[in-house]
């Protein structure tokens, strides 16, 4: 890129942008430990945000948010660092890099217009990075890679850069090329030599970093000639992306192409998201002003990275489904704003980050809310109005206020008590409704009891206030178990969730062994004989019925016949056995599970003029349901899933081993794209209870899965006796 001077956004004030074409905003991907909150701080320190290193003015760091993160030692949510370079305001979306909190990644990348792929020199590219840069490759989201950790034994920049043309440039690695390569310092003690400056491949200039401070200088006979090879590489990469279809023919006519024509071109092929260029950074030295490489990375964002101006105009409804004009970025135009994540603040209550897409936002203005649900995970329609409070712009753990927020803009309002992530903000005048981004689906339950009963007092409100920041999170009162169950992504979001209720909310609970919804059902024919009959003086009780069960197809649930004839069962005590048998069979026969699928038959019965009652009646019937069950050999059935799992198709082979070793049948197979494969199969639920761990380590993260609901069949007969054995010992 081209040499730009340092223009650095003052310390401690809010940035605020005037118009779109000053904004950039820009996502940072990468898996856990390659150094996004790291990069995040340098680049803060270089553009001048901060006095020292990743420091702000309370003595915390700009990636300072929540108390869980610093305990943790690890990012865990969306976080927003704003910076200004060369008049330009750029948004800085750190996301976690843990699978985890993926939801938190595809907040992020909602939000920006532009992903900055960082990976470690020393750890290579993960499976769930390569996944997010295939999704980025089919939206046409712009993208650029940094590579990291360069001051490790064994980091090599030449070999990295070649992974990344081979996994992130599969289709074309030309498109994946460095824009610099590494001048390397004297090695110390251990043998190793630090990169201390950068030679730049287009404009033959050394980016010496030595001083603590980028100086630029002219390279040496022996630094110039490192950069033939990949000067022509990187060339003929840039002019094969070029508007100007004579360019190639004049370069390989010997013609020296011009550097801004070739910058020129590089910026417009990167922010079309057709070229794919490859930097380094390393985090400044302790006094230092810039750390290496962090000022070629700004300047590639604010030259190359799109303007909000360039994003594809937003596609919204009528809250009602009716059609509207597509919202551009215009901060004159309509308000068309989304809440892009949701968090609560001590001090200040509901925080929401919202990225404008069109029209101006202001503070203590009336909008309109428009939530599409989850009603599945516990999140209502939203169809109301809400007053906005304060604008303002995070740094760490400060808030700076904004007057306004223009189209392309990102800030957190505060005051928005009903609003949840995903919800559009609109004029109260003009409600207007965004269609939403995929999450994922929260696949590992977590059932929990609260601690005490201080504790059950406030654990629905607190779980109620959890879910509505976490979209990735479900809530579910399970009708069948009666257990409260937290459906997440892993283990750690798990503990992230028990942490907050504890910690925010004040609620401690524990969590219990997770329950799958068993049913009982009859394995043959049988009767029984149910005779409640009691004289103890005054007003005695007699009733006697005859019944015959008989199994059903699945899905038949409890049919009732009558067949009494003769009067022997009075008509109005009939239904009465009908309520004894039914309030039976969802107590359970054998092991305390709804009994399913029977026809039971009321053949005949006994009745007494006085001692006949509908509550002596409905006692028989049950009496006669349990006679009937201790003839036949009762049936435990386990609920069967439908499992839908994607993964590359190196993983095919493991995934279905691992399928078949938990009682699962394969039903198909297919192409799920290039280098993927679908795999289709039916397995018991009580065997996936912990899938969406055990699928991650198998696929080494690459794998995703549905499941849903296909029936209850008979377990096996060993399991079923361990599992009446576990009811008979009350576990």
């Amino acid at each position: 890129m081209g040499a730009t001077s340092h223009q650095a956004g003052a310390a401690g004030r809010a940035l605020t942008a005037d118009r779109p074409s000053s904004i950039r905003n820009v996502v940072l991907v990468g898996h856990s430990g390659a150094g996004k909150t790291t990069l995040v701080e340098a680049l803060a320190l270089t553009a001048g945000a901060v006095g020292r290193a990743g420091r702000v003015e309370d003595g915390g760091t700009v990636s300072d948010y929540d108390e869980i993160e610093h305990r943790r030692q690890r990012s865990i949510q969306l976080s927003l660092v704003p910076v200004e370079w060369g008049g330009i305001k750029i948004n800085i979306l750190d996301t976690p890099g843990y699978a985890d909190f993926v939801g938190e990644l595809r907040a992020g990348l909602r939000a920006a217009d532009a992903a900055l792929f960082v990976v470690s020199a020393a750890d290579g590219i993960d499976g769930a990075t390569r996944m997010v840069w295939d999704e980025c490759e089919a939206v046409g989201m712009p993208r650029a890679i940094v590579v990291t950790h360069l001051e490790a034994a064994r980091a090599d920049y030449a070999q990295m850069t070649s992974v990344c043309g081979e996994i992130f440039g599969a289709e074309d690695p030309d498109r994946v090329i460095p824009l610099y390569l590494p001048l390397y310092g004297p090695a110390g003690h251990d043998g190793h030599a630090p990169v201390a400056g950068l030679l730049g491949l287009l404009s033959r200039r050394v980016h010496d970093y030595t001083s603590g401070e980028r100086v630029e200088r002219d390279p040496e006979p022996g630094e110039l000639a490192l950069i033939s090879d990949a000067r022509a590489r990187l060339i003929e990469g840039i002019i094969a992306e070029s508007e100007d279809e004579g360019l190639m023919d004049r370069y390989l006519g010997g013609e020296d192409i011009d550097l801004k024509t070739l910058v020129d071109d590089l910026e417009r092929a990167v922010a079309r998201g057709t070229f794919h260029p490859v930097l380094m950074a390393a985090p400044a030295a302790e006094g230092s002003r810039q750390g290496l490489g962090t000022v070629e990375l700004l300047e590639l964002i604010t030259g190359g990275f799109p303007t909000p101006l360039e994003r594809s105009a937003v596609a919204v409804t009528a809250p009602d489904g009716s059609a509207r004009p597509d919202a551009t970025c215009d901060p004159d135009g309509p308000l068309v704003a989304e809440v892009v994540k949701t968090s609560s603040d001590p001090y200040v209550g509901r925080v929401s980050l919202v990225r404008v897409f069109s029209g101006t936002l202001r503070p203590e203005e009336t909008v309109h809310v428009s939530g599409h649900g989850l009603t599945d995970r516990g999140h209502e329609d939203h169809d109301l109005d809400e007053r906005v409070g304060a604008l303002s712009s995070p740094f760490g753990k400060q808030q700076r206020t904004l007057n306004r927020a223009i189209a392309g803009d990102l800030a957190c309002v505060a005051k928005l008590t009903r609003a949840e992530t995903g919800d559009t903000l609109s004029a109260k005048d003009r409600p207007l409704l965004m269609e939403p981004w995929p999450m994922p689906d929260p696949l590992l339950p977590l059932a929990i009891e609260a601690h005490s009963k201080a504790d059950e007092d406030k654990l629905s409100q607190g779980l109620a206030r959890l879910v509505a920041e976490d979209p990735t999170m479900r809530l579910e009162q399970n009708p069948h178990t009666h257990q409260v169950v937290l459906w997440s992504l892993g283990e750690a979001h798990q503990d992230v969730a028990l942490e907050r209720l504890r910690t925010r909310y004040g609620v401690q609970v524990d969590a219990v062994p997770h329950r799958v919804s068993l049913r009982e059902t009859f394995g043959a024919k049988a009767s029984g004989r149910g005779r409640h009959v009691k004289q103890s003086g005054g007003h005695g009780q007699f009733a006697v019925c005859e019944i015959e069960v008989e199994p059903l197809p699945p899905g038949s649930g409890v049919e009732f016949v009558d067949k009494v004839v003769g009067g022997s069962v009075p008509r109005q005590f009939i239904p009465s056995v009908e309520k004894g048998i039914r309030a039976q069979a969802a107590r359970g026969l054998a092991a305390g599970y709804p009994l399913v699928d029977v026809r039971v038959t009321l053949l005949d019965g006994k009745a007494h003029s006085v001692d006949s009652s509908d509550a002596a009646f409905q006692t028989a019937g049950a009496l006669a349901l349990r006679e009937a069950a201790a003839e036949a050999r009762i049936h435990l059935l386990e609920p069967v899933a439908e499992l839908d799992v994607t993964v590359p198709d190196e993983y095919v082979g493991p995934v279905m081993s691992d399928l078949a070793g938990r009682r699962g049948r394969v039903v198909g197979t297919e192409q799920a794209g290039p280098g993927r494969t679908r795999v289709r199969a039916e397995i018991p639920e009580i065997e996936i209870g912990r899938y969406a761990l055990e699928l991650r380590s198998v696929s080494h993260g690459t794998g995703r899965f549905g499941r849903s609901y296909a029936r209850h069949e008979p377990m096996p007969p060993q399991l079923a006796d361990k599992m009446r054995e576990q009811t008979e010992k009350g576990t």
